[in-house]
Formats: C-alpha cells, structure tokens, sequence
C-alpha cells in the first residue's frame, strides 16, 4: 500500500479542526483558560498519537467548579 505525503498533509490539516474544537469544547469546562488549551490541541496534531493522548488527558480532568453565589435580597 503506497501512503502519498499529500495524504498524510491532509490527515494533519484536518485533524487541527477537529482536535481544535475539541480541545476548546474540553478546555471551556476543564480549564481556566481554554485558548491556550486550543493552542496545545492544534500544535500537537503535528504528531497524531500525542493529539490523541492530549484529548485522552482532557477528558479524564476532572470539571470546574464554578461558585455563583447568587445572594437575593428581600
């Protein structure tokens, strides 16, 4: 089976899109900061298993708690 580099080219290019949304969908409910959280998704698709891993990572942290003290007065 012959793989083309533009093949591969494509496998990368396209992976920063899902791995991108993903990333910032995670990042918006497990980190503080989600555009750096993006950031790290995108330039580890460079290298698919660790894209991959990073996502694994993401999922596995635990969700922030976010206090809203919602004080009514009367």
């Amino acid at each position: 089976m012959n793989i083309n580099i533009t093949f591969v080219g494509e496998l990368i290019f396209y992976s920063m899109f899902i791995v991108g949304g993903l990333s910032y969908y995670l990042g918006k409910r497990k980190t503080s900061s989600p555009k750096v959280a993006t950031l790290i998704g995108v330039a580890l698709c460079i290298t698919p298993p660790l894209n991959l891993a990073y996502l694994i990572v993401l999922m596995l942290k635990n969700d922030l708690v976010i206090n809203e003290n919602i004080e009514t007065e009367i």
